[in-house]
């Protein structure tokens, strides 16, 4: 008999397609607000701040009833989108949506502590000698916090595994089409002896998580290491 039955491998393998999307895709707006956070001073900056960080204070089925309201078929973008042919509420493209909002302020915090590390001044330097600003990043600061970015992509990739509140809220937990890790453990836990089946699906998902913090954490040293270096 299989450790796991179809229906659980299912949702192991959707919770992986969803973190993966929800990680890729907010990766390259994640490295710009990074960089505009810890390199520009600009009015508003604090807002901005603030409201990059607000999925990890307001409570989750808030950011996800925010999301329904936006990205509904009848809501302002999800409207715009429906005339496309492209719907997100109720579906496992709106679970990627709803795990990278509540993924990106750690992504974009990991990123710009990488970002606040490098030495403005090697930026300066490679400035006077005549470098555009996009030329500087990618020669010189992009290569430097490239373990920044892999502990930030790791961060946030662990996070969207494990979010539950916003994606029920957005999405609801249909078998199969929604349903992740987590909403399958919630819902084994509602039927009478599904504490067995929730037992090892939090194995699982423990041993995910494990392994994404064990390789952040790994990469953070790597970080310290190489400004230790730098600094030596």
């Amino acid at each position: 008999m299989s450790w796991l039955s179809p229906s659980d491998w299912q949702a192991v393998a959707l919770s992986l397609k969803v973190a993966g999307w929800a990680t890729a895709l907010s990766l390259p707006p994640g490295v710009f607000m990074a960089y505009a956070l810890a390199r520009w001073r600009f009015p508003g900056r604090g807002l901005v701040n603030g409201v990059v960080h607000l999925p990890l204070i307001l409570p989750p089925v808030v950011t996800g009833y925010l999301l329904l309201i936006g990205f509904a078929p009848n809501g302002v973008i999800g409207g715009v989108l429906a005339k496309l042919g492209i719907t997100l509420a109720f579906t496992w493209r709106g679970a990627a949506l709803a795990a990278a909002v509540m993924a990106f302020p750690l992504m974009v915090r990991a990123i710009r502590l990488a970002i606040e590390a490098v030495d403005p001044k090697l930026e300066e330097a490679a400035a006077t000698l005549g470098a555009s600003r996009l030329w500087v990043f990618a020669t010189i600061t992009l290569p430097l916090i490239v373990p920044g970015i892999l502990a930030g992509a790791i961060t946030a990739f662990a996070k969207a595994m494990g979010e539950f509140g916003a994606t029920i809220t957005f999405v609801s937990n249909i078998p199969g089409q929604t349903q992740t890790l987590p909403l399958a453990i919630y819902s084994q836990l509602q039927v009478p002896g599904g504490e067995a089946s929730a037992a090892r699906l939090a194995a699982v998902s423990v041993t995910l998580a494990l392994g994404a913090l064990l390789a952040s954490e790994w990469l953070a040293r790597r970080i310290a290491a190489r400004i230790a270096g730098g600094n030596g």
